[in-house]
């Protein structure tokens, strides 16, 4: 809305030509969600602790520590998230790009799934709010909508296409019902698998903040001719207009972890972690680079993956491979301490981002 009518002002006022550059907007769409954040975060979290006297449902079966430093605190965090980069975004982003507004739907489709799911568990006082197939259900039917919305405006060259990293010029062609198909898995599996990640505090917030990062930077490469020329990479037309909602989504993950940091005043809950996750995961099939996200987010995929495997193997073995899952309870059952799990989880986050970005230059 800003980006409109400061554009308009540009032949009367010519130093106003700076909103043109995606640069100076997605730095400002960073200061503006982060602002945002701090600006109404307290008294959204105070209301939320007058509604909320038992706080978030704690599984019992974790540690005693765990259960009793998390009981009282508040979830539904994630409606400052979500509040704060759909506003950042509206205001400095080019609305008339459609990319912008399939990541909007998606960011507050699944926000809204988990807010509902939040609710529920609140009003039944259990960790257990929607049902899991209900969940699943509404987020395949959300994707499925924005993977044909992509497919339809993506250039003829580039529908059904799939890119693989490492590989110059290697692409697989999947055709409409499967790269649709493969699609929705990228989006759900990325949304879930951030929610599951979501256990300790500020444990999924830094991780999203990093890839967000990653995603922002590769969106602004793929969207300009001249860079994803030389680093051969697809070309995507207004993809780099991404970069402004990716910056909206770093400034306010950073806002939300000054209140999420340990000891947390504040849970981000399904509300957060759900939108956060189907955010990534959409914006990598836009600029096609699906698998690069399971490099950068692979922190995601470890923690997806253990809860995997715990249930695969005690239904053919009976047997558990880690004390608890996801993957983080696991080092809690063997006495790690939580700030010492969540750094180092943030330092594989971080190495994982490295090794993403050096795709985009070794092919």
């Amino acid at each position: 809305m800003l980006y409109y009518l400061l554009t308009s002002l540009i032949e009367d006022y010519s130093f106003l030509n700076i909103i043109r550059y995606l640069s100076f907007r997605s730095g400002i769409a960073l200061i503006t969600s982060l602002s945002i954040v701090f600006l109404f975060a307290p008294k959204i979290i105070n209301w939320l602790k007058s509604n909320q006297k038992e706080g978030q449902p704690i599984r019992t079966d974790g540690p005693d520590w765990h259960l009793e430093m998390k009981r009282g605190t508040p979830t539904m965090g994630g409606v400052i998230i979500l509040g704060a980069l759909i506003i950042s975004t509206l205001l400095w982003a080019d609305l008339s790009n459609l990319y912008i507004w399939i990541v909007l739907y998606i960011t507050f489709g699944f926000g809204l799934i988990g807010f509902i799911d939040d609710y529920l568990k609140i009003l039944k006082n259990n960790h257990k709010g929607l049902s899991g197939k209900l969940k699943l259900i509404f987020q395949i039917l959300i994707t499925i909508i924005a993977a044909i919305w992509i497919y339809l405006i993506s250039d003829v060259s580039l529908q059904g296409m799939l890119a693989f990293p490492f590989l110059k010029d290697t692409t697989l062609y999947l055709g409409f019902v499967i790269w649709c198909i493969f699609s929705t898995l990228v989006v759900v599996g990325s949304s879930n698998a951030v929610n599951l990640t979501d256990g300790l505090d500020g444990l999924a917030i830094v991780p999203i903040i990093i890839v967000a990062s990653v995603f922002g930077a590769i969106a602004y490469l793929v969207g300009n001719t001249i860079f994803s020329s030389y680093l051969n990479l697809f070309y995507i037309e207004g993809s780099g207009e991404l970069i402004v909602l990716c910056s909206s989504l770093v400034g306010a993950g950073i806002g939300f972890l000054w209140f999420n940091a340990p000891p947390a005043s504040v849970f981000m809950g399904d509300t957060g972690s759900l939108s956060a996750g189907a955010a990534l995961g959409i914006i990598s099939v836009i600029i096609k680079h699906e698998i690069v996200l399971a490099i950068v987010g692979g922190l995601f995929v470890l923690e997806a993956a253990s809860v995997i495997v715990q249930v695969l193997s005690f239904k053919l073995t009976g047997k558990r491979i880690f004390k608890m899952a996801p993957l983080h309870h696991h080092f809690e059952k063997k006495g790690w301490s939580e700030s010492t799990i969540v750094i180092r989880f943030w330092i594989i986050a971080v190495i994982l981002a490295l090794i993403g970005l050096a795709t985009l230059k070794l092919r």
